[in-house]
């Protein structure tokens, strides 16, 4: 994937571990985009409680949903 002027990219990698880390990619590293994407990128590494609603978001995702009565 070609980024242009005004994009960034936040890359998610996961290891075998269960480890993720967070890059982020821009052409223009001093743009809105790729500042936009740096403090997301550390909000996801920081924030205990940003990262435990992301992964009951993935637990709730993974659980099939209950037949209605």
């Amino acid at each position: 994937m070609e980024l242009k002027e005004n994009q960034a990219a936040l890359i998610l990698q996961a290891s075998a571990e269960g480890e993720i880390t967070v890059d982020v990619q821009a052409l223009n590293l001093q743009g809105f985009a790729s500042a936009l994407c740096h403090a997301l990128a550390m909000k996801l590494m920081n924030d205990e409680q940003l990262q435990g609603e992301l992964m009951d978001m993935l637990e709730a995702e993974e659980k099939p949903e209950k037949p209605a009565d």
